[in-house]
C-alpha cells in the first residue's frame, strides 16, 4: 500500500517535470529554471511570472525529486506527514523556494541530528518544513553592501543555523498553539525570522516588500490540476470499499496535529480527502473571480498535503467562511492575491473548528485575515509560511479563551 502512494506522488511528481519539456524548449526551461534560482525569493515572488509556467513547474518537479529522494535514502515509510511536507515544499516551490535555496537550511537541521546522536529521518519533516526560511540563503546578496559573494556566503552560514536551531523551537511551539495551529513550522520559523531581522534592521539593513504575480493562467491551470485531483478521488475509491463510512469517520476529527488519515483510515481515504480538497478550493478562487498564480496553487497544493494530516471538508470550510467574513468587512478585496492567500492558508487553524465546532471557526479564521495582514513586516518577508506564524498567533490566544468558555480540557499530552 505505502509503495503504491510512493508511485501515486512519483507519478504526479513527473507531470511537473514534463510539462515544462511538452510546452518549451529545454533551453528555454534552463533560462528560466536560471531566472528563479537568482530571483530575491522574499514574499511573494511567483516563479511563474519570473521563470515561466516551464521553469516554475520543473523547478517545483525538481525540489519534489529532492523530497521523494531523502525519503527514500531515509528509508522512510509513506505517511500523512510525510505527504504533507512533500506537497507544501512542492507547492512553494512555485514561489519562494527553489532547488538550490533549499538545502542549506536542510543541511542545518542535519547537523543538528548528529550534535543529537540521532538518525536524520527523526528530524525529515523539521528540516522540509523549515525551508520556510529558504529566501534568507539569498536575501542578503541583493542588498550588495558587503560584496555579492560574502553576502550569499553568509546567508548560506545563516541559513544552517537557523536549520540547526529550528527542531527544539519547532517543538516548543507545538507547545504554544497546543497543536491546534496546522503549520507549527510558520509559528517556529516566524519568530527565528522575526529576531533575524530586528537585527538586521538594527544594522540599517532592511528588505523590500514585492508582490510579483503572474496572471491569465485560471483556465490551464484549472483544467490540468482539476485532472490531478479528479485522478486522486478515483485512485482513492478504486483502493477503498467503505468510503461513505469511513469519511464520515474522518470528518469527525478535529484534525489537531497530529492527525495522521494515512494511518488511520488508510490510503483510499485519504486520497479521497486529498482530491476533493482540491477541488473545492480551486472553485473557490474561480468563482470570487481570484488569479490562479503560482502562490495560489501552491497554497492549493498545500491545503491536499494536510488532507493527509489534519484538514478536511467539515474542518476547513468554517475557516474559509470565516476569511470571507472578515474580507466583506473590511478594507480588502475579496478576490486580491493576499485575501486568497490568507483565506486558502488561513485553513492551518482547521483544528479549531474541528475541536470547538463550526461557529468557533469561522471566529479563528475572520480573525486569521487581521493578524496575517499585519505579520510579513516582523520578518521582512524572509518567512514563506507567513500564513502558518499568523495562525500560531491566532491558536495562542484563542483557544485558551474558547476553552473556558466551553469548559474544555485542550491540554497537549507529549
Amino acid at each position: 500500500m505505502r509503495n503504491k502512494s510512493y508511485f501515486v506522488i512519483s507519478i504526479f511528481n513527473l507531470v511537473l517535470l514534463v510539462i515544462p519539456l511538452i510546452i518549451e524548449k529545454p533551453i528555454k526551461i534552463i533560462k528560466g529554471l536560471v531566472d528563479i534560482i537568482k530571483e530575491s525569493d522574499i514574499l511573494i515572488t511567483d516563479y511563474i511570472a519570473v521563470g515561466g509556467i516551464e521553469g516554475a513547474f520543473f523547478n517545483a518537479g525538481l525540489v519534489g525529486l529532492a523530497v521523494l529522494t531523502l525519503y527514500r535514502i531515509n528509508r522512510l515509510q509513506i505517511n500523512g506527514g510525510l505527504i504533507a511536507a512533500y506537497f507544501t515544499t512542492v507547492g512553494f516551490s512555485l514561489f519562494g523556494k527553489n532547488i538550490v535555496n533549499i538545502w542549506p537550511t536542510i543541511l542545518g537541521v542535519f547537523l543538528y541530528s548528529l550534535y543529537q546522536r540521532e538518525s536524520f529521518k527523526n528530524y525529515i519533516l523539521i528540516a522540509l518544513f523549515g525551508t520556510t526560511l529558504s529566501p534568507a540563503v539569498v536575501q542578503l546578496a541583493f542588498l550588495n553592501i558587503l560584496g555579492k559573494a560574502f553576502s550569499i556566503s553568509l546567508g548560506i552560514l545563516i541559513a544552517v543555523f537557523i536549520g540547526f536551531c529550528l527542531p527544539p523551537l519547532a517543538k516548543f511551539s507545538l507547545k504554544l498553539h497546543q497543536g491546534y495551529c496546522l503549520y507549527n513550522m510558520g509559528l517556529a520559523g516566524g519568530l527565528m525570522a522575526t529576531m533575524m531581522m530586528s537585527k538586521f534592521r538594527a544594522f540599517g539593513i532592511d528588505f523590500e516588500r514585492k508582490l510579483i504575480l503572474s496572471t491569465g493562467n485560471n483556465f490551464k491551470f484549472t483544467l490540468l490540476f482539476s485532472a490531478i485531483f479528479i485522478a486522486f478521488i478515483i485512485y482513492g475509491f478504486l483502493n477503498e470499499r467503505k468510503v461513505i463510512e469511513k469519511y464520515k469517520l474522518l470528518s469527525k476529527t478535529t484534525g489537531r496535529l497530529y492527525s495522521d488519515y494515512f494511518n488511520d483510515f488508510g490510503e483510499g481515504i485519504t486520497f479521497i480527502n486529498m482530491g476533493m480538497l482540491g477541488l473545492i478550493f480551486i472553485i473557490y478562487v474561480l468563482l470570487i473571480r481570484g488569479e490562479l498564480t503560482g502562490p495560489a496553487i501552491g497554497a492549493i497544493l498545500t491545503i491536499v498535503g494536510f488532507g493527509a494530516l489534519g484538514k478536511h471538508l467539515v474542518n476547513t470550510l468554517p475557516v474559509l467562511l470565516g476569511t470571507v467574513i472578515s474580507s466583506v468587512l473590511n478594507i480588502w478585496e475579496l478576490n486580491s492575491q493576499s485575501i486568497i492567500l490568507a483565506s486558502l492558508f488561513g485553513t492551518n487553524l482547521a483544528p479549531i473548528a474541528g475541536e470547538f465546532g463550526w461557529f468557533f471557526g469561522i471566529i479563528a479564521g475572520f480573525f486569521h485575515v487581521s493578524v496575517v495582514m499585519n505579520m510579513s513586516y516582523l520578518h521582512g518577508g524572509l518567512n514563506l509560511y507567513n500564513n502558518g506564524f499568523a495562525g500560531g498567533i491566532v491558536a495562542i490566544v484563542l483557544v485558551p479563551i474558547f476553552s473556558a468558555i466551553l469548559r474544555k480540557n485542550v491540554e497537549y499530552k507529549y
